[in-house]
């Protein structure tokens, strides 16, 4: 299968796709679940969540996290990425905007982020340490 190059995949990682994230649960499957995120290349996966989630409990405990993002249409591309946690903290308004603007553009983003920035909401990273990846176009 045509493999990304290091650059091709986190420039990729770093465009507009829903992700999906996958975190190990004992005695059952991984959960997996969609999620907005943001990237840059060379950086950390940062993603917006609440304090007792489901989601913030399986990684609070398995201490990494791997996310997909594709695209569903010919040619078909897709990457995951996998690492370690590196922090979760309260979100701030800046980081939760950030995140929903990216989704929902300006007008949309800013206000859903100032509906849904509570107290319990927080922010957990990752930086990728093992990459899998596939473009199709390169066929």
């Amino acid at each position: 299968m045509p493999k990304m190059t290091s650059e091709e995949r986190e420039a990729f990682l770093a465009e507009l796709h829903v992700g999906v994230i996958a975190v190990e649960r004992p005695g059952r499957a991984p959960l997996s679940v969609p999620i907005w995120y943001a990237y840059e290349p060379g950086g950390e996966v940062v993603i917006w969540t609440d304090t007792g989630s489901v989601k913030e409990k399986l990684i609070r405990v398995a201490g990494r996290f791997s996310i997909t993002a594709q695209v569903e249409q010919p040619p078909y591309r897709y990457v995951t990425a996998e690492g370690s946690v590196t922090g979760i903290e309260p979100a701030t308004a800046d980081t939760v905007r950030h995140i929903a603007v990216r989704y929902l553009g300006e007008r949309e983003g800013a206000a859903f982020a100032d509906q849904n920035l509570s107290s319990g909401s927080i922010i957990i990273r990752m930086r990728p340490e093992r990459w899998l990846s596939t473009d199709y176009s390169k066929q």
